[in-house]
């Protein structure tokens, strides 16, 4: 066998291997998708079968019984407005921390990287306890707050990353030319770090989208429950309607998976520029 023969042969050998691993990983969504349009008693029969009969209406009740367009509203608004601050936030920190390395902003940056393996069940409680001393407790506003400060973390260290390949010599001219620290960062630098500014969105869409414990612990109120609370409705101390919640499963993750499709080639790019130094 050439060598020719033998690279075709591991190539295919590779594509099988791939192709193998790709099926598994759609197998969930296979019993989701499969699952969401039986009858309930079609479903606890045999979930791996497919469907004797198609029962569409389970989204149209699943539609109604959660209020989609209110939960979906506040998770959109929660997810949008925590992106805007996130990236903000943390992309201006990240550059004062590059740009003036002083021994403070140092030990600020070291912070942020040891905030990261912080346990969220261990500040459960307190987080709870100030939430409610502030009266953030049951607010869109303070689960924001809260994802700025769970979120910040991460965002600053991917930032910092990317912030150390953008050419000191650029700004230095736009400096020349006669503009000031924010002209430089706004005109000159955020152009440049566009693809970590979709990374670090995009991250935090799928965490926050997807969250349903932080969610849980702030928000009380039934108007202002976001997709994956009001889906967690369906179970029960002594039920579980899968017939509902297989459907409003669907119906939530749908927007994200758009949504991460239409932008998960500037997640690689993103990452391997921020990578490149330091």
């Amino acid at each position: 066998m050439d060598v020719q023969s033998r690279y075709t042969f591991r190539t295919l050998i590779l594509e099988i291997i791939v192709g193998i691993v790709g099926l598994i990983f759609l197998i969930p969504f296979y019993f989701l998708l499969v699952n969401s349009v039986k009858s309930f008693g079609d479903i606890l029969s045999n979930s791996a079968s497919w469907p004797q009969q198609f029962v569409w209406s389970n989204y149209a009740e699943a539609w109604k019984a959660i209020d989609f367009p209110s939960a979906f509203g506040n998770s959109l608004i929660i997810t949008v407005v925590s992106n805007i601050f996130l990236v903000l936030i943390s992309s201006m920190a990240a550059y004062q921390m590059v740009r003036k390395p002083s021994r403070f902003n140092q030990i600020l940056y070291f912070v942020f990287v040891a905030a990261m393996v912080i346990p969220f069940q261990s500040i459960m409680l307190p987080l709870v306890e100030m939430a409610s001393k502030y009266g953030l407790n049951n607010s869109r506003t303070g689960l924001i707050i809260s994802y700025l400060g769970f979120g910040a973390p991460l965002s600053v260290f991917l930032f910092h990353g990317f912030v150390k390949t953008v050419p000191l010599e650029i700004e230095q001219a736009a400096r020349v030319d006669g503009s000031n620290r924010y002209g430089v960062f706004f005109r000159i630098v955020c152009p440049l770090m566009m693809p970590m500014f979709v990374t670090v969105i995009i991250l935090n869409t799928l965490w926050i989208w997807n969250d349903y414990l932080l969610p849980s612990l702030i928000l009380s109120s039934p108007e202002l429950r976001t997709i994956p609370i009001a889906t967690y409705s369906f179970f029960g101390q002594y039920t579980k309607q899968w017939d509902m919640a297989l459907p409003a499963l669907v119906l939530g993750i749908t927007p994200i998976i758009i949504f991460f499709l239409f932008l998960q080639r500037y997640i690689i790019q993103g990452i391997t520029a921020g990578s490149v130094k330091g």
